[in-house]
């Protein structure tokens, strides 16, 4: 026997061999359809007997392994079917004879043999036979299940005729010698008439006569011939037939030990009429032993009506233990015999199996090893296949994944063997698929994510490579690109540089024909592949959603109730309600993005390739929201380290968004990277709120940008900053347009100004405007300009500082005491002896430093559905203003007039530009200075009367409050003042003449106040107290000097200064 049955298993001893084939030219889709039906029928229950009678089919069964049917004789053809077409009663005959030709092939071992003519009609087909049955087609026959039950009865009859006469053999009669093929040329000339001649013929017919019980249906009746045929063959040592008798009895052992079958299919065979009914409770009894019986308690048909006879016939079956050593006997025997190496290798797959349902690994896996090495005959590459599949399959089942995976990648090999003129790549690829879970390895790249990496990474490589060469050797590119994908991403970190730069070329060649894709690939047997995402190239370390710019953050309108006020619980704290809030906001963000702008989602990225990384058509994903993604493409460096990616798109709908993850095309393969499946990743939330649109506002000016960045204390953020250059006292307007650049009207638009501090102290408003001229042109439609107008007034301190005294040679004085004579001309510095800017500019005192006012326009404008749900934004434009000295009032007196009611206020006035300036005041001439030039202006003015001003503060008041209220008063007095007199400075020396005021508010101190104030005297001689201050005063000016006054009114009880 040269062709080894790899399916075989114990179970099989018991059972018929009956062969189905074709006659002449049978489709083979017609004929598996009968052959499946006939095959169905692999039992039947015999009459009149507990007994069940199993069959087995097979398509193609080697003539040459039917010559061992009388060592064992399951191996023998007993039955054979044929299928057949016959369309004409023409081609009958013709059809009738092929069917008897084939019959010839096993019929020497056949019990009985069948024709099943299909097409044929007529007379013939109306003919009654028991060996042939007539079918109009494949699609009506529907008693052909009737038809192979009875066929099967009549192989039993013979059987059963067969197993009595063999049984009823007498010792008188002589006993045929049973063969093997290659022993017949060993029992020539041998003396037939010896003793030990004709024990072995006995223990062979023994062992023969067990097989047909067996076969038979009568399980004890096999295990006491069995039990005879050892006793008999082991004492001639006739070690092949020992063999094959104790196989046979480790069969029989099986079969009452395991009813379900060892051949791998659970439920398989069922245990009905099993004439050892008690006997189900001892099966796993260890230590039975093996007691002989009678031969003459066996009885023609296997049936005893005492039972206690059947408890104890079971004595002869083999316990678990006890049939691997008979195996392991019998494969010992079996080895000793050249020629029997297919006998070896069957018994070796059948201990295994057996071994396999006890989970006795370590022993079944020394067997498979050694059926390895058995030597056959020169096989076939489709028997190789076969014998390493089995190997695998075995190796499966006793649990040893990675050699079972071993020997399936062989045999994969072995399908497209350079010897075969047509290789089976498609076998190859599936046996090679069937090997990935014994190098435990998935083809879902889900399941490398999960921890630390499992399995040898260069043998799965390996097993990678041979995937993706099978699958473009069967003509599906598609599959070669997503085993490469999955070969990338999952072993990445086991690819050497070179190896990353041959996949990934290799990868583009592939893909520049069949892109890859994130479709499921469905494989002809159902299996599917999923796809493979690139979540590690780029790697994702970190993902951050970011808010909108300051200029376009919505903020929500206060509420009554206050804005942080929460109305949907009654109570002010509950410790469920704030847990739940806070897994909240683990992943939603505490801002929100706006229904149609630009939102952006920042992601750090990693490249792990030695080489530059190109990826295009990179995105965001998203659900819960309408969301347009806007695509960019990157190029990373080689091993670049962290580098920040911002990934933009616009929300068309409002509503919770989820980030969940984002896609990408490198190396031709389309990716969706979810989130979820990034290990390691950090992120600051995944699910925003988008709230209904609103307006955007540009704003642009008359004035340049500034290189000047304001930083307000509040940490807002500035939008725009402008800058001016203006002389102290100067106006200036500044025009902002408002440009409406969104998609929504803009509606509500408020003003505000803030001055930031600074230590220069303002007179005046520094900004002004008038917002109803704007607010006339809304509601401002998109794309629209609105006009808004700013007065920017720059009115600081005009009095020189102390220092200043020291660049001045003629004694001029802010203090308002007389150092030179009142009508002296004032003359021009040295300004050649000490320059007007010193290095030194920054100190206080400087009377060229240019000061720095800054000050924070605040625009808060809504329109549209943002502003139906209560929200705005805020934009904010900086101003700069770099403020030069234009005039200092160096000194400051007075000068009585001819009236009582009026006096000279006496300036002294210094130009600190570098042009010739102008000044000017009310119903005085024109007064020119020279660039560093000082001059003295008289102004005739009427006193004031203070009256309506607050009083001083008594001295009861506190020391702040009163310090306060004094420096009110005071800076009332000069506003007063200041507003009467009407001084402006003129630049003319420009291309646009420069103006702008002097203010004397915070020139004037108390004594110049005390003089420019109207004196009142209530009495009843009021004429004459006014005529004595008068005397008194121009008395002593005449003196020549400036005193201080003091003196009583007798009249009226007062004292005057």
């Amino acid at each position: 026997m040269s062709v080894p049955d790899y399916m075989q298993c114990a179970e099989d001893h018991q059972t018929l061999l009956v062969v189905v084939q074709p006659v002449g030219i049978v489709p083979e889709e017609n004929f598996f359809q009968i052959y499946k039906r006939i095959s169905s029928v692999n039992q039947i229950n015999v009459r009149d007997s507990q007994r069940v009678l199993y069959i087995r089919y097979r398509h193609h069964y080697p003539p040459e392994n039917n010559e061992w049917g009388d060592f064992q004789t399951h191996r023998k053809v007993v039955g054979l079917i044929t299928i057949t077409d016959c369309c004409s009663a023409m081609d009958w005959p013709q059809t009738f004879e092929k069917f008897h030709l084939q019959k010839e092939i096993y019929g020497s071992t056949l019990y009985d043999s069948r024709l099943f003519v299909f097409g044929l009609q007529g007379e013939i087909a109306e003919q009654s036979r028991t060996d042939v049955a007539f079918y109009p087609s494949y699609d009506d026959c529907e008693t052909v299940e009737k038809r192979i039950e009875d066929f099967i009865e009549s192989l039993f009859i013979v059987l059963e005729s067969k197993r009595l006469d063999r049984a009823t053999d007498k010792s008188g009669d002589k006993i045929p010698l049973l063969c093997v093929p290659f022993e017949k040329k060993d029992f020539v000339g041998l003396d037939t008439d010896s003793r030990h001649y004709k024990k072995r013929c006995q223990g062979r017919m023994r062992k023969h006569v067990g097989d047909l019980c067996l076969q038979a249906g009568m399980l004890q009746d096999s295990l006491v011939h069995y039990h005879m045929a050892v006793e008999l063959l082991r004492s001639v040592n006739d070690f092949l037939w020992l063999g094959a008798a104790l196989e046979g009895l480790c069969s029989a052992s099986v079969i009452y030990h395991y009813p379900g079958g060892t051949g791998g299919k659970a439920g398989a065979r069922r245990a009905q009429g099993s004439s050892l009914p008690s006997e189900a409770g001892n099966r796993h009894r260890p230590g039975a032993q093996e007691v002989l019986i009678d031969p003459g308690a066996l009885t023609s048909n296997g049936i005893n009506a005492d039972t206690s006879a059947e408890i104890g016939r079971a004595k002869n079956c083999l316990s678990p233990e006890d049939i691997i050593d008979k195996y392991k006997e019998a494969i010992s025997y079996y080895s000793k015999y050249k020629n029997a190496g297919v006998i070896e290798l069957e018994a070796c797959v059948k201990a295994v199996r057996v071994l396999a349902i006890q989970k006795r690994s370590m022993e079944a896996s020394e067997l498979l090893q050694g059926a390895v090495y058995i030597n056959l005959r020169q096989l076939s590459e489709e028997e190789k296949i076969q014998r390493y599949s089995i190997l695998s399959e075995l190796y499966e089942r006793i649990g040893f994944h990675r050699k079972s995976a071993f020997f399936k990648r062989i045999a994969a090999m072995q399908c497209v063997a350079p010897s075969i003129p047509e290789p089976g790549w498609r076998a190859c690829y599936k046996l090679l698929l069937e090997t990935l879970p014994g190098y435990s390895l998935s083809l879902d790249p889900k399941d490398f994510s999960k921890g630390t990496h499992r399995g040898w990474a260069a043998v799965q490589m390996r097993l990678l490579h041979e995937l993706v060469y099978a699958s473009r050797r069967m003509g599906n590119p598609a599959l070669s690109v997503r085993h490469l994908s999955f070969l990338l991403q999952t072993m990445l970190d086991f690819l050497s540089d070179q190896e990353k730069k041959d996949v990934t070329q290799s990868l583009e060649n592939y893909t520049s024909k069949c892109p890859g894709t994130m479709e499921l690939i469905t494989l002809p047997d159902g299996l599917k592949l999923p796809p493979v995402p690139f979540t590690k190239l780029p790697i994702v370390r970190s993902v951050k959603l970011l808010n909108l710019p300051v200029s376009l953050r919505p903020q929500k309108m206060k509420s009554l109730l206050g804005q942080n006020m929460s109305t949907k619980s009654p109570f002010i704290y509950s410790p469920i309600i704030a847990h739940n809030r806070g897994e909240e906001r683990s992943k939603k963000i505490d801002f929100q993005w706006v229904q149609g702008d630009v939102c952006e989602v920042q992601l750090m990225v990693y490249n792990p390739m030695p080489f530059e990384l190109r990826v295009e058509n990179m995105g965001l994903l998203t659900a819960g929201v309408e969301f347009e993604s806007l695509p960019a493409a990157l190029s990373l460096p080689a091993e670049s380290g962290l580098y920040p990616v911002t990934l933009v798109g616009v929300p068309q709908t409002t509503g919770q968004i989820t980030i969940n993850g984002y896609h990408t095309s490198v190396f031709g393969v389309f990716s969706d990277c979810l989130l979820d499946n990034l290990p390691g990743l950090k992120t600051n939330g995944c699910t925003v709120e988008v709230i209904p649109a609103l307006p955007r506002l540009q704003i642009s000016t008359s004035l340049p940008r500034s290189a000047h960045t304001l930083q307000p204390s509040s940490g807002d953020e500035i939008s725009t900053n402008v800058s001016v250059q203006l002389y102290n006292g100067e106006t200036q307007q500044l025009v902002i347009k408002l440009e409406n650049i969104g998609t929504e009207p803009l509606e509500k638009l408020e003003v505000t100004a803030k001055t930031l501090s600074t230590k220069e102290k303002l007179y005046g408003d520094f900004l002004s405007w008038k917002l109803e001229d704007t607010l006339a042109q809304f509601p401002l439609k998109p794309g629209n300009i609105a006009t808004f107008i700013v007065n920017i007034k720059v009115k600081l301190d005009f009095s020189c500082q102390e220092n200043l005294l020291q660049d001045l040679d003629d004694g001029i004085s802010v203090s308002g005491l007389p150092l030179s004579s009142p009508f002296r001309q004032i003359g021009k510095p040295r300004v050649e002896s000490k320059p007007i800017n010193p290095p030194e500019s920054g100190k206080a005192g400087d009377f060229s430093h240019v000061k720095t006012l800054e000050a924070i326009l605040n625009f808060k404008y809504s329109g549209g559905p943002g502003h139906v749900e209560g929200y705005y934004r805020d934009l904010s434009l900086g101003l700069h203003v770099e403020v030069e000295p234009s005039v200092f009032f160096t000194r400051v007196s007075t000068l009585p007039a001819t009236s009582t009611r009026q006096c000279h206020l006496l300036l002294d006035v210094f130009n600190s530009t570098e042009h010739e300036l102008t000044i000017s005041a009310r119903n005085n001439e024109d007064l020119v200075l020279h660039a560093g030039e000082c001059q003295r202006m008289a102004i005739q003015v009427d006193k004031f009367n203070f009256e309506s001003f607050p009083d001083s503060p008594s001295e009861g008041v506190q020391f702040a409050n009163a310090k306060k209220l004094e420096e009110e008063r005071q800076q009332a007095k000069g506003l007063e003042i200041n507003s009467k007199l009407d001084i402006c400075w003129k630049i003319i020396s420009f291309n646009k003449c420069r103006e702008g005021e002097a203010s004397v508010e915070g020139v004037l101190n108390q004594l110049v106040l005390e003089h420019l104030q109207l004196v009142t005297i209530y009495g009843t001689n009021n004429v004459a107290c006014e005529l004595l201050c008068v005397r008194i005063i121009i008395i002593f000016l005449f003196a020549g000097g400036w005193f201080l006054i003091k003196y009583s009114c007798f009249n009226t009880g007062l004292k005057l200064t």
